[in-house]
């Protein structure tokens, strides 16, 4: 294969690119080709990847068996739109059914996880009748306009002429307090906003903040938010974009706490990279959903089949399991380097999502450590992400079919790299 390398790449983003398409790295490789858990470069340097492509590669890049069902469909049928009646759309709903939490049953699928929350913030419109929506402080649900407006991360609230229909309330990310106290002081200020305002349609939340910077909120407070919804007739959208499809050791991560939301969107992992969402719900509120809609590209038969593919493989692969057992053995791998290096604030997540927390050293801020972090990571083979409102936290979110072997030698280089960066910055 012949490749231009990363400095033609460069040149080129800088031509016909937007400025906005930024890259990791101050030397990146030229990404081109993946197996698995694995990523391998312009000059076939192999990459053991942590990151997952945000989450995406859950079932790992170019899986064979899930490459062969994409393959079938791509010579059979590739495209019809929704206007026409295919098997393969009205087969996954019905498989998404039987995985989906509670009641939830009815599914409209689309091709982004931005694409699948606007159908959802307008399904809670056209349900409730109201207008408003409430968000949370670190939430990130998207980039078109009504998305951007319930997103809670400055950086990523781009539009100069956002709406005034959204309230940001406290999420369990503040500094000051222990976890519960930060996640009381949510649902304060949540109630407070609902004692004022009768035109809420809707909260939208993560299960897990992943670009706020892993934020996890304790195991009772998603329970104690829907009693308090509903006292108020508002319903509850669950963001499983990043969540989603047994990274957290469950099929979703909502039902680690034990909640049934009103509306549930997925994305990324459903088609473990081919592009393809959903906005899903229960009987009762798809019915409020009566107005002709469609989505050209949502649920054609190649991502239709891709999708079940990947929900058999997971499922075939005990891939939920896989998530929570090495969840753990990684994330307490985390804490003892938490332990050794006091840069290193706090661990935190479920499952195999996970981040790190960074602090400033004497000598270097948290937003540079982490990035020479990464930098060093990937020079030793091993991509890991950033996150957070300061991008100072380490993210693993790796493909769930890596090895106990793979986390151990992530820890040793984790290691080596911290001991090398601080004797850089001494």
């Amino acid at each position: 294969m012949t490749t231009i390398g990363p400095k033609k790449i460069i040149e080129k983003k800088k031509e016909f690119l937007y400025p906005c398409a930024q890259h990791f790295y101050k030397n990146p490789p030229q990404i081109v080709r993946g197996h698995m858990q694995y990523l391998y470069d312009h000059e076939d340097k192999a990459y053991l990847d942590f990151y997952a492509g945000v989450s995406v590669m859950n079932c790992g890049h170019c899986n064979p068996t899930i490459l062969e069902a994409t393959i079938a469909q791509l010579q059979t049928l590739q495209h019809t739109t929704t206007i026409y009646l295919t098997q393969p759309i009205v087969d996954l709903a019905q498989r998404m059914a039987s995985i989906l939490p509670g009641d939830l049953k009815r599914s409209f699928f689309c091709t982004s996880g931005t694409e699948a929350n606007e159908g959802a913030l307008l399904l809670a419109r056209l349900h409730t009748g109201k207008q408003s929506f409430i968000a949370l402080e670190n939430g990130l649900h998207g980039r078109t306009n009504l998305t951007m407006n319930v997103t809670g991360i400055p950086m990523w609230r781009t539009d100069p002429y956002l709406g005034e229909h959204v309230h940001i309330a406290k999420s369990v990310a503040s500094t000051s307090g222990s976890l519960d106290e930060r996640a009381k002081a949510s649902l304060a200020d949540i109630q407070s906003i609902l004692k004022n305002n009768n035109d809420i349609a809707a909260l939208i939340a993560e299960p897990i903040q992943g670009n706020g910077g892993i934020i996890t909120p304790p195991d009772w407070y998603f329970k104690e938010l829907k009693q308090l919804l509903e006292a108020h007739d508002v319903l509850l959208i669950i963001d499983e974009v990043q969540t989603g499809f047994a990274r957290t050791g469950r099929m979703f991560a909502i039902e680690t706490y034990d909640v049934v939301p009103d509306i549930l969107t997925v994305a990324k992992a459903l088609g473990n990279g081919t592009p393809i969402s959903a906005f899903c719900t229960s009987d009762l509120i798809a019915e409020s959903f009566t107005k002709p809609s469609a989505s050209t590209l949502g649920g054609n038969p190649v991502a239709a089949k891709t999708a079940m593919a990947v929900i058999d493989y997971i499922e075939n692969n005990n891939l939920c399991q896989q998530a929570e057992t090495f969840g753990a053995f990684l994330k307490g791998g985390l804490e003892s380097l938490a332990n050794t290096y006091d840069f290193l604030v706090e661990v935190r997540g479920k499952g195999l999502m996970l981040g790190v927390e960074v602090k400033d050293t004497d000598t270097m801020d948290k937003a540079t450590l982490v990035d020479n972090i990464l930098e060093t990571m990937k020079d030793k083979g091993f991509i890991i992400g950033k996150n957070g409102l300061d991008r100072n936290v380490l993210a693993f979110q790796p493909p769930l079919i890596i090895t106990k072997e793979n986390i151990v030698d992530l820890l040793n280089a984790l290691n080596s790299t911290f001991d090398e960066l601080l004797n850089i910055s001494n």
